[in-house]
């Protein structure tokens, strides 16, 4: 017994904390990776996120595509979406102030989100998830209290949500931060004349690197639509937390805003545990005192 709960459902708590966790990291992954390629502020980022989980509910009910193909499907749906965006409205807007980026996507927040209440209403959609991924883990936790009968029931949702996640969130920092392509990325939003120079094409790379963030968003979606029910407001009731992760981790840092996603879901459960009625509010108090001891952020670069 910790905090005069069973250890088993503390054990529940911290893996529903990893899972939101998760959903922190890849969405504030996909916003750390616009900011710093594009320098635009995505308000949209939540719509697109909803958009994902709407198109995977669709697939399955209307088309009977299978939640696996949708993990492919409905990335590459947002991304080309990402790209319809990108070169329609946000590239006129690169050199001028974020102001104008953040009213933008904010304004397409709110086109989206009324077409599809207009569409399917504000109740929430059922989706059935995979069989391969329902039921729970049986975990022995005899070591631990000494009790043989002990055992702690981890849904293998959850747990694949993490997984995949993570390897997520590695495999776009790996590709950011260590390979050549990332590499011309990073050079082309400091000085986009000279890497023009080498004859890359700068504009397709950044219309690339939007479609990416938008897939992250997708992505997330579809994970989202198999642990709660699909509602167009889904977006708006996680974005702004998610803007919090990123403000604490760093605007732009590709491994803070993963660290920070999974460490703040981490401290969401903690604080659930020991004083739910602060659960809430945890997350922007810590970006508050952030902000007033760091104001770039815990992982992000001091002007």
């Amino acid at each position: 017994m910790i905090f005069d709960l069973p250890l088993s459902y503390l054990g529940l708590q911290l893996l529903i904390g990893l899972q939101n966790g998760a959903f922190y990291a890849l969405l504030s992954l996909g916003l750390a990776v616009i900011f710093g390629m594009l320098n635009v502020i995505n308000f949209a980022h939540g719509a697109q996120y909803m958009m994902g989980a709407f198109l995977t509910w669709m697939l399955l009910d209307w088309v009977g595509v299978s939640y696996w193909w949708s993990l492919l499907l409905v990335p590459l749906a947002l991304g080309a979406f990402g790209i319809l965006i990108e070169r329609a409205l946000l590239r006129w807007l690169y050199d001028l102030d974020h102001l104008y980026g953040l009213l933008l996507t904010f304004g397409l927040v709110l086109i989206i989100e009324g077409v599809f209440v207009e569409s399917f209403g504000a109740s929430g959609l059922p989706y059935n998830k995979p069989d391969l991924l329902a039921g729970a883990q049986r975990i022995p936790l005899g070591a631990l209290t000494g009790n043989e009968k002990d055992v702690m029931m981890m849904p293998v949702y959850r747990l694949w949500i993490i997984g995949v996640s993570l390897a997520i969130c590695l495999a776009t920092w790996f590709g950011i931060e260590k390979t050549r392509l990332g590499s011309y990325l990073r050079a082309a939003t400091e000085n986009p004349m000279l890497v023009r120079a080498f004859g890359i094409n700068v504009p397709v790379m950044i219309m690339l690197t939007y479609a990416f963030g938008t897939a992250l968003a997708g992505f997330t979606g579809v994970l989202a639509a198999g642990l709660q029910a699909v509602t167009p407001h889904m977006g708006a009731n996680l974005i702004i937390v998610v803007f919090a992760v990123v403000v604490i981790g760093g605007m732009g840092s590709i491994m803070g805003s993963v660290l920070t996603g999974f460490a703040l879901g981490l401290v969401e459960a903690f604080v659930r545990i020991a004083y739910p009625e602060a659960s809430n509010i945890v997350i922007f108090v810590i970006m508050i005192v952030v902000l007033l001891v760091r104001p770039a952020g815990l992982f992000g670069r001091e002007a």
